[in-house]
């Protein structure tokens, strides 16, 4: 029995670590070619691909930064000649403060990375996936990309209108065989969450999570390979919220 993925590429941005990583090496055990994309060094990723069995390239990228995503996905096809799946997950937390006093410099941040950066990702990738007319995008939203949370202004906003975003993507490219669909995990086990966890805060948040535990990002990965596969065919434009029951309270 073949591959789900064999002769196919994927990008996924912000592989070096989390959701990314794991990505990155659940598409190389199903047979694709991995591009891992961060501002971070991913080579550590690529060699666990390659400890995997599988096959990529690390390309550093600032998804915030349009010539960054442009040499990317050119040099994707570059190296591998076609472009199959863009995963474009690359984000930050941003600062946690009240809405006036959130400075200017923190929004832009936070927005250019988490929302300007998926924009970017996908401007460069479509063009690449029409030529082929079939493909599949995943972005990263969050579950606050569907409810809101306190002192979390620039990073909720980003996500709210990543859901957004996606949805006009998705309805655009609807007739061209090129699906696009959002992720929102909720509280994770990855770098980016465990920077600011300690055991009281991770009681606290399994508390609150009705499966009474935190998300892995193997979980992750594995919902975004659905959304890239043939199974999910007939799905495009949704938002699939992935958060141990968090937001059905």
């Amino acid at each position: 029995m073949g591959k789900r993925f064999e002769y196919k590429v994927a990008i996924i941005t912000g592989g070096a670590s989390g959701i990314g990583r794991s990505t990155a090496l659940a598409f190389a055990v199903q047979g694709a070619k991995v591009v891992i994309a961060d501002v971070q060094d991913g080579t550590e990723t690529l060699e666990l691909v390659k400890k995997a069995g599988g096959e990529g390239i690390f390309v550093r990228c600032d998804v915030s930064h349009e010539n960054d995503v442009k040499q990317l996905v050119e040099k994707t096809i570059q190296v591998y000649g076609r472009l199959d799946f863009g995963v474009n997950n690359a984000g930050t937390e941003g600062v946690q403060t009240t809405v006036q006093d959130l400075t200017e410099k923190d929004w832009d941040r936070t927005i250019d990375i988490n929302l300007k950066g998926i924009w970017l990702c996908m401007k460069y990738e479509i063009p690449y996936l029409l030529k082929q007319g079939k493909g599949a995008i995943v972005n990263t939203a969050s579950i606050a990309g569907v409810v809101g949370f306190a002192n979390m202004a620039a990073y909720v906003a980003s996500k709210h209108a990543v859901v957004g975003l996606t949805k006009v993507a998705a309805l655009e490219l609807a007739k061209t065989g090129i699906r696009v669909n959002a992720i929102c995990p909720g509280v994770i086990h990855t770098p980016m969450v465990d920077r600011a966890l300690s055991p009281e805060l991770e009681k606290v948040y399994n508390a609150m999570i009705p499966m009474g535990r935190m998300g892995k990002p193997e979980e992750m990965a594995e919902t975004i390979l659905y959304l890239c596969s043939d199974s999910a065919s007939y799905v495009t434009g949704q938002v699939m919220v992935a958060d141990g029951g968090w937001v059905a309270q």
